[in-house]
């Protein structure tokens, strides 16, 4: 693939956990967690987005909301479980991102708030239709996704360097 093709990034942050007696990292969803997740699965695989690569959180609400939505995926991603997602800021997020390998052109990423909602932000420059506004109206809750597009390589993704061009979250 070449670099000037453009790459696209779904930031996709986990559905509704639950609180029992159990270490942040342990926390499983709940119930609505599993529904959303789901649903927002199901919003992807309607976008027609194919996924070359997943990076996800190794936490254990990002991972069961991974299994939830990827289930409802035509095609199934290699997964990287990657700790470094977890409590990531936006820009540790970045620095993962700018590992990916250039023949990868699709990659969603399933993490945390306040670093995906901050990644979102930071990275897009530009936003197609009203993308921007609903972000801005919902903010990021829990199984939202935005999809970004970015010219170049992953290397070179920075602050800016990217379009919003969709947001979804799920209704409350």
């Amino acid at each position: 693939m070449s670099v000037a093709e453009p790459r696209r990034i779904v930031l996709f942050r986990h559905a509704k956990a639950d609180w029992p007696q159990v270490t942040d990292h342990e926390r499983p969803l709940a119930e609505r967690g599993r529904m959303d997740a789901a649903v927002a699965g199901r919003k992807l695989a309607d976008s027609g987005i194919t996924f070359d690569l997943a990076l996800c959180s190794t936490s254990v609400r990002t991972r069961e909301t991974w299994k939830l939505a990827v289930h409802e995926l035509a095609h199934r991603p290699k997964t990287v479980y990657e700790e470094r997602v977890y409590e990531a800021s936006p820009g540790e997020l970045i620095a993962v991102l700018n590992e990916v390998p250039d023949d990868v052109q699709t990659v969603i990423l399933i993490g945390h708030n306040p670093g995906v909602h901050g990644l979102a932000e930071i990275l897009a420059g530009a936003a197609e239709d009203d993308a921007r506004e609903r972000m801005n109206r919902r903010g990021f809750p829990t199984a939202a996704f935005g999809v970004l597009t970015h010219e170049g390589s992953w290397k070179a993704l920075e602050p800016g360097a990217a379009t919003l061009v969709d947001y979804w979250a799920p209704s409350e």
